[in-house]
């Protein structure tokens, strides 16, 4: 499984976005490497897979935006479930 956190710099809402990614691995007992990027994206995205958790697209545009929608530990537990096969 491929786990990816993409923030742009200064991201007011990168905190609650990687404590919502450590509850949802914590609950679920994974020990997965997440691989955090900084860059132009709109943020905080968490990618399972190369999957948005948010919205279920691929990927992520090249935009330096604030997201709305954070992601969420429930939106986080099913990303991860399905990225395990445990669905």
């Amino acid at each position: 499984m491929r786990i990816e956190l993409l923030l742009a710099p200064d991201c007011p809402n990168a905190a609650a976005a990687k404590t919502a990614l450590a509850a949802a691995l914590h609950e679920l007992e994974l020990t997965v490497p997440v691989l955090e990027r900084v860059g132009d994206f709109p943020s905080p995205t968490i990618l399972v897979n190369d999957v948005d958790v948010m919205n279920d697209h691929t990927g992520a545009p090249q935009m330096r935006a604030c997201r709305l929608d954070v992601p969420t530990v429930p939106k986080l537990l099913a990303a991860l479930r399905s990225g395990t096969g445990e669905e």
